[in-house]
C-alpha cells in the first residue's frame, strides 16, 4: 500500500528537516518547499494527503497560499505559526485551514495532529442526505442539488456530525469535542469561524437553511430545502 504524501512549506531548513524525519518515521512520504510561491506551485501540481504550512513565509505568506489553494483544492492544511495571538489562528481557519500548531512545537504532537486530521478526513462513513444536501465523508464529497461544494476537513467534520444526528440539537461543547477531539483546547471563536465559513459555502451553493443555531442550546441541521 502506498504511503500518504505530505507537503511541508516552511522557510526554515532546520524545521523542515525535523518535520521530514518525524513524518517519514511515522510512515509518510514528504516533499518540501522553502517559500510561499514554491509551496503553492507544488500544492497545486501534486496530490498530497495534507500540507503543513507555515504562516510567516517569504514571497507569499501562508494565509494567502491557503486562500488561493482553497479556490481549487480541498487538501487538508495544518498551519504552523510562531505567534500565539488568537487572531492569527482565527484568520487561518477563515482562510480554510484545518488545524494549527504553535512554534516551538513537539514533533510528536505535530505527527499526532496530522494523523488525527487524516483519520477524520478518510473515516469510512455512510453517505448522508438531507433535502438537497448530500454528503459522502468517505469520499470527502459534498453536493447541493448535485453541484459540488468544496469543504475543508474541519467543515466536513462539523457537517458530518450534524447530518448524522439531523433532528438533534448538538450543544456547542459536544460539537467541539466531536470534531476536534475531547482533549483539544478550542475556543468558541474557532468553532464560530468554521461554522461561518460552512454556512457561507452552503448558502452560495443554494442551501442557506442548512445549519440552524438554537440560541442558548446549540446547533442543528435545518431542512436543506434549497
Amino acid at each position: 500500500m502506498s504511503r500518504p504524501a505530505l507537503l511541508i512549506v516552511d522557510d526554515d531548513p532546520q524545521i523542515r528537516t525535523v518535520l521530514r524525519v518525524a513524518l517519514v518515521q511515522a510512515g509518510y512520504d514528504v516533499a518540501e518547499a522553502g517559500d510561499g510561491a514554491e509551496g503553492l506551485a507544488k500544492a497545486q501540481s501534486g496530490r498530497y494527503a495534507l500540507i503543513v504550512l507555515d504562516i510567516g513565509l517569504p514571497e507569499r505568506d501562508g494565509l494567502s497560499v491557503c486562500r488561493t489553494l482553497r479556490e481549487s483544492h480541498d487538501t487538508p492544511v495544518l498551519f504552523l505559526t510562531a505567534r500565539e495571538d488568537e487572531i492569527d489562528r482565527v484568520l487561518g481557519f477563515e482562510m480554510g485551514g484545518d488545524d494549527y500548531v504553535t512554534k516551538p512545537f513537539s514533533p510528536r504532537e505535530l505527527v499526532a495532529r496530522v494523523g488525527a486530521i487524516l483519520k477524520r478526513g478518510t473515516a469510512a462513513r455512510r453517505a448522508l442526505v438531507r433535502g438537497v444536501l448530500s454528503l459522502d465523508p468517505a469520499r470527502h464529497s459534498c453536493t447541493v442539488a448535485g453541484a459540488p461544494v468544496t469543504l475543508t476537513a474541519r467543515e466536513m467534520g462539523i457537517l458530518t456530525h450534524l447530518m448524522a444526528h439531523p433532528d438533534h440539537v448538538t450543544p456547542r461543547p459536544a460539537l467541539t469535542d466531536a470534531v476536534y477531539g475531547a482533549h483539544q483546547q478550542v475556543s468558541d471563536r474557532t468553532l464560530d469561524s468554521h461554522l461561518r465559513n460552512l454556512r457561507a459555502k452552503l448558502a452560495q451553493a443554494g442551501c442557506a437553511d442548512a445549519i440552524e443555531t438554537v440560541h442558548g442550546i446549540g446547533i442543528r441541521m435545518g431542512p436543506c430545502a434549497g
